[in-house]
C-alpha cells in the first residue's frame, strides 16, 4: 500500500477537475487527480463535445437539402448514422487524449480508480492494483453528475434512452419521444428531427427551454413546430408501456391522459450529482437534493474540502465548472480570486436555431425591482444573416433604465452561441448602454445585430 501526500488532490477529471489540477500545477502545487472512468469526464466523452459533433452533422445535412437556395446542386442526399456516431466518438477520443497529455505536461499525478473520503484530508482510491491512500489538506471534489431518472421512466438502452444511449443509438428512431425540453432534451430533439425522426417533445412547465427568456422560448417553439416537431407543454409522461419494438407513452395534458406509441424515448429530465458513497455526510458536508451546499468560493464548510461543477450549485455548465476550478486552485495557492458570479455565466443550446443567453431575463429583471429598457433586433434586418440564408432569429437586450447597466441578453438564431460572449465580456467590464453604442461593430457581421438591439432599447435603432 502506497502513501502519498500532495498539496492538492482533485477527484474527477471533467472540465472543472482537470482545469483545477492544471492551474494548481501552474502555481507550483504538487497535484494529484483521481478519475474512475475517462479523462475529460462526461463533458468531453459523453456530453458537450460529442453532442456538438453530432449536431454539426445534422446541420450539414440540413444545409445540403437547401443547396438549391444557394445555387448549388446536391442529389441523392442521405446519411450513415453509424458514420455520424463514429465521427462523434472520434472527436471525443481526440480531446480525452489531449487531457491526458496536459496532465503529463504539467507533471500531475493521475490515479485511475474510485475514490472515497474516509476522513478529513484523506482520499482512498480503489484501483486495479489494490487500494491507494492519498493525503492532502486541500481536496477538490469535481465528481460531476449523471442523468436523473424518474420512477417508471428508467432507461433500458433499447427503447428508452438517457443522453448516453442517444449518443450511441442502437437504431435510428422513426417516431421519437423526448421527455424534457431543457438544453439536453432540445439538442437531441433537434438532431433526430433534422435526420427525419417524427419527434414529440413533452415539457411539464408552461413553455419549452424554461430557463430562457419567455420571448425566446416562444420564438423557439414556433421555429421547431415549423420543422414539424410536435411540442406538448404543461404535460407529463405518467407511464411507459414497453414492448419489443415500441413504447406506449401515457401523457397527461390538461388533466386528460393520452396514449401515443413511439419506437424510441429519450429521458432528459435533469441531473443528479455523483455525491453518494464518498463519505461526505460523515465528514459533515451538507447535501441538498444530491448537490453539496457551498459558499461563493466553493467551500463546503468542511475544512479543506472544496466542491466545484455539477456536484454543487448551478448553473450546471462546463465553463462554469472550469472557472470554479481556476478560482479554487488560486485560493489554495494563497491567492485572492474573485468569486464566480452565476448571473454572468452564459447558457448555450446548440439546436437549430441556436439559443444563447446571459444575465437576467426580462421577467427576472422586473421581479428584482429594476425599471428596464428592452431592445430587440431581428435577423431579417441584418445583411450578413440574409446573405447566409439564416434570416430566422432575434437578439434581445435588457438594461436598467436608471444606470444603463446591461442586465441581460437573449438570442436565438444562427451562431448566437458564439455571439453571446460579446455581452458576457460587456457584463464583466460593467459596460453601460453608452459604451455599447459607442463601440464600432464590423460590417457585414451578425454581431451588428448586438449593436442594433442596444440602439433599439433607447429608440435609436437604424435598420428597422
Amino acid at each position: 500500500m502506497a502513501s502519498n501526500s500532495y498539496d492538492m488532490i482533485v477527484i474527477g477529471a471533467g472540465p472543472g477537475g482537470y482545469v483545477a489540477a492544471i492551474r494548481g500545477a501552474q502555481l507550483g502545487l504538487n497535484v494529484a487527480i483521481v478519475e474512475r472512468e475517462h479523462m475529460g469526464g462526461i463533458c468531453l466523452n459523453w456530453g458537450c463535445i460529442p453532442t456538438k459533433a453530432m449536431l454539426r452533422s445534422s446541420e450539414v445535412f440540413h444545409l445540403m437539402h437547401r443547396a438549391k437556395e444557394f445555387g448549388l446542386k446536391a442529389e441523392g442526399i442521405g446519411y450513415d448514422l453509424d458514420a455520424v456516431v463514429k465521427r462523434s466518438r472520434g472527436v471525443a477520443k481526440q480531446l480525452s487524449s489531449g487531457v491526458a497529455h496536459l496532465m503529463k505536461k504539467n507533471k500531475i499525478t493521475v490515479v485511475m480508480g474510485e475514490a472515497t473520503l474516509p476522513a478529513k484530508g484523506r482520499v482512498s482510491v480503489k484501483t486495479d492494483k489494490g487500494t491507494e491512500e492519498l493525503t492532502s489538506k486541500n481536496i477538490v471534489l469535481a465528481t460531476g453528475a449523471r442523468a436523473r431518472e424518474l420512477p417508471g421512466l428508467e432507461a433500458d438502452g433499447e427503447r428508452v434512452w438517457t443522453y448516453k444511449h442517444a449518443l450511441v443509438p442502437p437504431h435510428m428512431p422513426k417516431k421519437l419521444l423526448v421527455i424534457g425540453s431543457g438544453a439536453i432534451g432540445i439538442e437531441f430533439a433537434s438532431f433526430y428531427n433534422t435526420l427525419g425522426a417524427d419527434t414529440t417533445v413533452v415539457e411539464v412547465m408552461d413553455r419549452i427551454l424554461p430557463v430562457e427568456d419567455a420571448e425566446i422560448s416562444a420564438f423557439a417553439k414556433k421555429a421547431f413546430e415549423k420543422q414539424k416537431m410536435k411540442i406538448k407543454v404543461k404535460a407529463m409522461v405518467k407511464q411507459l408501456d414497453r414492448a419489443k419494438d415500441k413504447v406506449t407513452a401515457h401523457i397527461e395534458v390538461d388533466g386528460k391522459v393520452e396514449k401515443h406509441e413511439f419506437d424510441s424515448v429519450i429521458s432528459a429530465v435533469g441531473i443528479v450529482a455523483n455525491t453518494e458513497g464518498l463519505g461526505l455526510e460523515k465528514l459533515g458536508a451538507k447535501i441538498e437534493k444530491s448537490f453539496v451546499v457551498t459558499d461563493e468560493f466553493c467551500r463546503s464548510g468542511v475544512e479543506g474540502l472544496y466542491v466545484i461543477g455539477d456536484a454543487t450549485n448551478g448553473p450546471w455548465l462546463a465553463h462554469k465548472a472550469s472557472h470554479e476550478g481556476v478560482m479554487v486552485a488560486e485560493l489554495i495557492a494563497g491567492g485572492h480570486p474573485h468569486a464566480v458570479d452565476p448571473d454572468s455565466i452564459a447558457g448555450c443550446t446548440y439546436c437549430h436555431p441556436q439559443v444563447a443567453s446571459v444575465g437576467l431575463t426580462e421577467a427576472q429583471a422586473k421581479e428584482k425591482g429594476h425599471k428596464i429598457k428592452v431592445g430587440r433586433f431581428p435577423f431579417i434586418g441584418n445583411g450578413k444573416a440574409i446573405a447566409m440564408g439564416e434570416a430566422e432569429g432575434m437578439i434581445k437586450t435588457v438594461f436598467d433604465e436608471k444606470t444603463g447597466e446591461l442586465l441581460g441578453a437573449h438570442m436565438i438564431g444562427a451562431e448566437v452561441t458564439e455571439l453571446i460572449q460579446g455581452y458576457v465580456v460587456g457584463r464583466q467590464l460593467e459596460t453601460t448602454e453608452e459604451d455599447l453604442m459607442h463601440a464600432v461593430f464590423p460590417h457585414p457581421t451578425l454581431s451588428e445585430m448586438m449593436h442594433e438591439s442596444v440602439l433599439d432599447a433607447y429608440d435609436r435603432v437604424i435598420h428597422i
